[in-house]
């Protein structure tokens, strides 16, 4: 078996395989690589030493059997049967459920996971979005501080577990999505620095160094990146790819790592003959980022919209704090801004920044399903103190409207886990931090940054302690008891008018229309013959229509359809979804 590695500052790099040393050679070819061969099979254990050091796992390591410190095994792709025969499913009109395989069921693994997909189907949505699966320390946590990029964490089954978790998917017909980041890896066992300058001083990013994207050597750490993105999409059969916090992806190069990827993963769509898509989570409210390379964009095809997250979060909750502040000063005014326009923040002053921010999408280029909407996401619950879901901060109406608004709105909808029937559990930050330093750093800083705003250090749960991983996971007997049932036959009404009614997945931007009232609390728009009414207010509201007569299509609680006067009475804290004949 052929082994390779890079090493472009090594002297001397050996390879130890299943116990046996032997000395690779340079590639006469390829400057900075190493290679040579070795007896090895699937399973094999080996690892690289850079110039007398210690072994190493692979810098493209497809497992790692003992975490992130240890050896790196062989994998065989070509072992595993696929049973599903699957085209693909392409991201315009579909639904997407964010889903933390650690966290989903108590088990916390793949197989467990898959067990309740069946779930999914019944729901609607078309697209499973994974929360990072590559290896850090410990059994527990988000994924984010991963390491080895290639690998798939072994608490949650490794390589095979996915595959078997995909092709379940793919057999109920239901798409499957990656969140993979490249733009920092854990702090805790990442290896790359003895291989390579993988990282530069030239920029920092929140987490130390940035990933060297435009520094010398940054070809080939540009080259790994890519390569570990088609990696995924091509050996496990992944659908598409959630790219994050891609505004920390620092790259002064004329041709941008984004451009260069997105190019890539079009060009495998292409040799496999099925639809390939990249969603990438961005706060800089740039149209570059999801417009076509043809057009001089950078041809990521979605991203992530915060903003409809933020109006909707501040009309709904009232708070104003932080990054929410522009938003609260008349969120009915910017949730209906981004329900027409996209971004709330295209050019305009942000107190939050101290600065304008953002740019105008061109709504006659930019379809909308080129971003994705969404009440909740594992960021906006679990970076709260106590990892409080909305259904524990609104009244159980309200969260119906956040549902219709999410689900009948221009963009992508995407749910977090558990929100389809208002789940009971929180969803906090948990680690298992392995260096009992690092751990208790991560422990202190995030005690400190919530005391800042107020909260109690006893009331911020402790990451390291395995009950707060617990208390994070989903609880199964919920949606067959009220009042989550309810939640959840609701979710499958919206999720099904989606796929009934055409004009609620026209990509035209520009064909939504938005009226409100601030004061009274209710907000209407319409696409195409589609009306969507709620009343965030507590009284009943009186919402004009129009004078198309129109048919009540679903409805939070009970309503009579417009009169005459096309007025249609709204209950408080609820909402409506007709269409007009």
């Amino acid at each position: 078996m052929q082994f390779e590695v890079w090493a472009p500052q090594a002297g001397r790099v050996t390879l130890q395989c299943d116990g046996a040393t032997r000395a690779l050679e340079r590639d006469p070819e390829r400057p900075g690589w190493w290679c040579g061969e070795a007896q090895a099979r699937d399973g094999s254990r080996y690892g690289f030493a850079v110039d007398g050091g210690p072994v190493l796992p692979d810098p493209r390591s497809r497992r790692q059997p003992d975490g992130p410190d240890g050896l790196s095994a062989v994998v065989d792709h070509g072992r595993y049967a696929w049973r599903a025969r699957w085209a693909g499913r392409p991201l315009p009109g579909g639904v997407l459920y964010e889903l933390h395989v650690g966290t989903y069921t108590p088990e916390g693994t793949l197989d467990a996971a898959a067990e309740r997909l069946e779930h999914l189907v019944r729901l609607g949505v078309t697209h499973v979005e994974l929360m990072p699966l590559c290896p850090f320390p410990g059994r527990h946590g988000w994924g984010y501080e991963g390491v080895s990029p290639w690998a798939v964490h072994e608490p949650y089954g490794g390589p095979e577990a996915l595959k078997r978790f995909v092709d379940r998917a793919h057999e109920l017909g239901l798409g499957v999505v990656l969140d993979v980041v490249h733009n920092h890896l854990g702090p805790s066992g990442n290896h790359l620095p003895a291989f390579g300058p993988y990282f530069t001083d030239t920029h920092h990013t929140p987490w130390g160094a940035a990933v060297n994207l435009d520094a010398p050597g940054s070809d080939e750490v540009r080259a790994y990146l890519v390569d570990s993105a088609l990696a995924w999409l091509r050996d496990y059969r992944l659908d598409g790819l959630r790219l994050d916090a891609v505004h920390a992806l620092v790259d002064t190069r004329a041709c941008h790592f984004l451009e260069q990827l997105s190019a890539a993963v079009d060009g495998l769509a292409a040799d496999l003959d099925r639809p390939l898509f990249l969603i990438a989570e961005s706060d800089l409210n740039d149209p570059r980022i999801v417009t076509p390379r043809a057009e001089g964009g950078l041809g990521v095809h979605a991203q992530w919209n915060d903003d409809f997250h933020h109006a909707l979060h501040t009309a709904l909750t009232g708070e104003s704090q932080g990054y929410y502040a522009d938003f609260a000063r008349d969120p009915l005014a910017a949730l209906a801004k981004t329900l027409t326009r996209g971004y709330f923040h295209d050019g305009t002053y942000s107190s939050f920044r101290g600065r304008s921010h953002g740019r105008a999408l061109d709504r006659g280029r930019t379809a909308a399903h080129r971003l994705t909407g969404y009440s909740q996401t594992h960021d906006q619950v679990g970076n709260r103190a106590q990892g409080d879901r909305l259904a524990s901060l609104v009244s159980p109406g309200l969260a119906a409207c956040a549902a219709t608004l999410t689900l009948t709105a221009p963009f992508t909808p995407m749910l977090f886990m558990g929100e389809e029937w208002a789940a009971g559990t929180p969803w906090q930050f948990f680690t298992d931090h392995t260096d009992p330093q690092l751990a208790e750093a991560v422990r202190s800083g995030r005690r400190r940054e919530f005391a800042a705003h107020g909260w109690r250090e006893e009331d911020v749960p402790d990451p390291q302690d395995p009950a707060t991983r617990e208390r994070s996971c989903l609880d199964w007997s919920e949606p067959e008891r009220e009042p989550h049932a309810r939640v959840l036959d609701w979710y499958r009404r919206l999720i099904a008018l989606r796929a009934e009614q055409s004009d609620l997945t026209d990509p035209d931007l520009a064909d939504t229309r938005v009226a409100y009232d601030g004061t009274a609390r209710w907000l209407a728009f319409r696409r195409g013959d589609i009306r969507v009414a709620v009343n965030l207010g507590i009284e009943p509201a009186a919402i004009p229509l129009g004078n198309r007569p129109a048919r009540v299509l679903a409805a939070w609680e009970p309503v009579e359809g417009p009169g005459e006067n096309g007025v249609l009475r709204v209950p408080g804290e609820s909402s409506v979804v007709l269409v007009q004949e």
